[in-house]
C-alpha cells in the first residue's frame, strides 16, 4: 500500500503548469451550463501555464495542494476588495480538481489560506461565490460562512447573482 501526503505550500514558478490545469477542469466542471459558454471559454484560455506563471512572479499569494507531486487544487488570496465589507482578508479563488473534491482537502486549504490571511494581519475573511454554484454555496455555508452580501456579474448580457460569506 503506498501512501500519499497531501502538502499545502505557497505555488512556486514550476507550478503554473498545475495549476492552469487544475484551473481549467475545476472552472469547467463548477460553471458550465452557468456562465454562457462563450465567456467560459473566453476565461479559461485567457488563464493558462503564462498566466499563472506571470501570477506567481509578481508575488501573488496563491497556495497549491500537492499530492503524490502533482498539484490537485490552489487558492488565490488577499486584501479584502470590498469597500462596503470590514473584513480584512479574501479568498479570490479557491478550487480543486473534481475528483478530489468532496474528501476533505478544500477544507485543509480553505484553513491554510485562512491561517496565511491572518498571518499576515489580516483578520476576518469573506468569499464570493456564484448563487448558481451550489457546490461553492454549500461548502462555504457548511465552514461557518454567513451569507451578509450580494451582487451581480454579467456574462453576455446575462446576469448572475454572487453571494458574499464572512468569517470574523
Amino acid at each position: 500500500m503506498k501512501t500519499l501526503s497531501v502538502d499545502i505550500r505557497k505555488a512556486e514558478p514550476r507550478d503554473a503548469d498545475g495549476i492552469a490545469t487544475v484551473h481549467h477542469q475545476a472552472w469547467a466542471g463548477a460553471y458550465s451550463g452557468i456562465i454562457p459558454h462563450k465567456s467560459l471559454i473566453g476565461m479559461l484560455n485567457r488563464r493558462g501555464t503564462k498566466w499563472w506563471a506571470n501570477a506567481i512572479g509578481k508575488a501573488a499569494s496563491i497556495l497549491v495542494v500537492e499530492i503524490g507531486g502533482d498539484i490537485v487544487g490552489y487558492a488565490t488570496l488577499g486584501r479584502n476588495r470590498s469597500r462596503d465589507l470590514d473584513q480584512g482578508g479574501e479568498i479570490y479563488e479557491l478550487y480543486l480538481k473534481p475528483e478530489y473534491q468532496g474528501v476533505g482537502i478544500g477544507t485543509r486549504l480553505f484553513k491554510a489560506a485562512r491561517d496565511k490571511l491572518s498571518a499576515h494581519g489580516l483578520d476576518g475573511l469573506v468569499v464570493w461565490a456564484l448563487e448558481e454554484n451550489t457546490g461553492a454555496m454549500a461548502f462555504y455555508a457548511g465552514a461557518g460562512g454567513r451569507d451578509v452580501a450580494e451582487g451581480v456579474e454579467i456574462f453576455e448580457q446575462k446576469a448572475l447573482k454572487k453571494v458574499a460569506f464572512v468569517w470574523h
